[in-house]
């Protein structure tokens, strides 16, 4: 039995009408739009939280800080970084990630 008369992608009907190809470059479906938009934040992320790398000499006399202050600002944002995980994985689970992530 066909849960719909047509689709969008070619489908298996021998497999219970699974897609048989995905159409990577399409933004009709909330389900593609939702997984470009998250590709594109972890995208953002890793190149914000590795971006500082080969600027902290120029920060480092910008803003006048010593080699201890460096380090310890690396450490709070490792620090935060782990402390947001286990802050944002029960809320995630429990209210879907759009929220928690969205505040």
């Amino acid at each position: 039995m066909k849960k719909y008369q047509s689709y969008e992608l070619n489908v298996d009907p021998d497999q219970d009408d699974k897609a048989t190809e995905i159409k990577l470059l399409s933004f009709k479906r909330p389900h593609m739009r939702a997984f470009h938009c998250s590709w594109f934040c972890f995208f953002i992320a890793f190149f914000i939280w590795f971006a500082i790398a080969p600027l902290l000499p120029e920060v480092k006399d910008t803003l006048g800080l010593s080699k201890q202050q460096i380090w310890t600002s690396n450490i709070c944002s490792v620090f935060g970084t782990i402390f947001l995980r286990f802050v944002n994985g029960p809320l995630c689970d429990k209210y879907g990630a759009r929220i928690p992530m969205g505040m």
